[in-house]
């Protein structure tokens, strides 16, 4: 048959699926490249401030698979050099100083190298591709811990929701509740998806600004009176005698003592569940016994709060407000 005639045929015969061919024992090489490149969400959870999306493509044709899907990237805003490691290009802000050995350091920007000024580069690459598995964990851990703060930060406006004792609250303004309590009131009772609802006494054009502070001040509130609580009931069990408390806003700290029985602690432990707010008040409790943080002292704080270390580990959760 004539070839222009067989191809016009083509175009009117009914399409036919082949027959399925196994392929397995032949894993294809190469594959063909797009010539537009896509950005993707990052396979690691979260991006860092500095860190940049993955991109995948272009392709070119007959480039191997492992090349052509791009690595995911690490990117510090100040960056200077890059490396590979681990599949991963890491682009990290380098320095040089007066110091005797290479230092790394794995912060919300990324990766930030120091050397000795007489260190050459290739020292510098062989120490980055030696500690490869030890600053990876720590730019992906940063990475997820960045991204958690993210979600976790609050917009301030009707159905915004908040942890409360461990557990999720929704902001609701209604000026016109008949409140019982100066300027919010929790509802008793959860909805069928376990929140409750914090009734806000403010109209519903108030500012995100007015709704922060009023919940701020419910909350400080309800942590002053839980924090006493919690203080009278450790107390006589570790047979000290606190004589006041003070409401702290530290950016870290959660709780501090001193020898004349004052104990501080942050409001925004209210945010924790029970059994963490519980660690840090007997913790500064102890320290009415025992002014350190030896061995005795943690013997101490066991006595009363026999899992401390599980609880302690849980104060790191990056997922509380920071307000």
């Amino acid at each position: 048959m004539h070839p222009l005639l067989r191809f016009t045929l083509d175009l009117f015969e009914p399409f036919e699926a082949p027959a399925q061919v196994n392929t397995a024992p032949i894993a294809p090489k190469r594959v063909a490249k797009r010539h537009s490149p896509i950005a993707v969400p990052d396979p690691v959870a979260g991006v860092v401030t500095g860190a940049t999306p993955v991109e995948r493509g272009p392709f070119e044709p007959g480039q191997p698979i492992a090349q052509a899907i791009q690595a995911v990237h690490y990117s510090h805003p100040q960056a200077s050099r890059e490396v590979k490691l681990d599949g991963a290009v890491v682009r990290y802000a380098f320095a040089r100083g007066k110091r005797r050995t290479i230092g790394f350091s794995v912060g919300p920007d990324g990766l930030a190298v120091r050397a000795p000024r007489w260190t050459p580069l290739y020292e510098v690459d062989a120490a980055l591709q030696e500690k490869a598995e030890w600053i990876m964990r720590k730019l992906r851990e940063t990475r997820e811990r960045t991204t958690r703060q993210q979600e976790a930060q609050i917009e301030w406006a009707q159905g915004a929701e908040f942890p409360y004792l461990g557990a999720p609250v929704r902001i609701a303004l209604d000026s016109a509740h008949a409140f019982t309590a100066k300027g919010a009131a929790l509802d008793a009772q959860a909805d069928d998806a376990g929140v409750r609802i914090l009734r806000v006494a403010l109209p519903q054009t108030a500012t995100a600004a007015q709704i922060r502070d009023a919940v701020q001040a419910w909350l400080m509130r309800e942590a002053k009176a839980l924090f006493l609580q919690r203080l009278e009931h450790f107390a006589p069990q570790l047979q000290v005698q606190w004589k006041k408390l003070s409401l702290s806003n530290a950016g870290t700290r959660w709780g501090s003592a001193k020898s004349d029985g004052s104990i501080r602690l942050n409001w925004r432990l209210i945010h924790f569940r029970l059994p963490v707010i519980d660690y840090v008040v007997a913790h500064e409790l102890s320290h009415l016994r025992v002014m350190d943080h030896s061995p005795r002292f943690w013997d101490t704080v066991r006595t009363v709060v026999p899992d401390y270390a599980e609880l302690r580990h849980s104060l790191k959760d990056p997922a509380i407000p920071k307000w």
